[in-house]
């Protein structure tokens, strides 16, 4: 899937214009988990403005989790888990991987649980494509279609695909501050 992205900025008199259409460029297919396709839309830091300046904010941001008050807008194409299953299917590849591509989420993936992290984030998902299970502690899953919407509060979960085809999920990621419990 090619997605199509159009950033809009103020021009010099205030006018608005466009500042890029065209692919989302900082988009990976990845080599070591087929079918698993990850693109950063765009980014916003914590003292975001507008009029915005002329520059591609995904482009440079250095973390694929935002800081309190920041935001990220992912699209995340999930293969079937039958890939991770498959006998050439190497996770220390696919791990070195992620870190490269991923920074500031790759890391907050559990190695005793794979799939399983969590986030100081509130994640707004909106499933564009496919079907995907949530899974939340405790093995409770939460399957969702097609248009569906997940609210996540800085829980720890991970995302399965059990069927056939691929699942497509749109994500946009706020940075929060984490409470201490209780």
């Amino acid at each position: 899937m090619t997605l199509r992205r159009v950033v809009t900025i103020e021009d010099p008199l205030s006018k608005s214009t466009i500042l890029s259409d065209g692919p989302i460029p900082r988009s990976t297919a990845f080599q070591h988990v087929p079918g698993f396709v990850t693109s950063l839309a765009w980014a916003t830091d914590a003292q975001a403005s507008v009029p915005a300046a002329p520059r591609d904010a995904a482009a440079n941001t250095s973390s694929w989790v935002p800081e309190p008050g920041g935001t990220c807008l992912l699209v995340i194409t999930f293969p079937p888990d039958s890939v991770y299953q498959a006998d050439e299917f190497n996770p220390e590849a696919a791990g070195a991987e992620h870190a490269a591509v991923l920074p500031g989420l790759a890391e907050r993936f559990e190695p005793d649980n794979p799939g399983m992290h969590t986030t100081d984030t509130i994640d707004y998902g909106v499933v564009l494509e496919g079907s995907i299970v949530l899974e939340l502690d405790g093995g409770k899953q939460i399957a969702f279609g097609k248009h569906d919407i997940v609210v996540q509060q800085g829980t720890r979960h991970a995302w399965r695909n059990p069927g056939n085809e691929p699942a497509t999920v749109l994500f946009v990621l706020v940075g929060a501050q984490r409470r201490p419990p209780g």
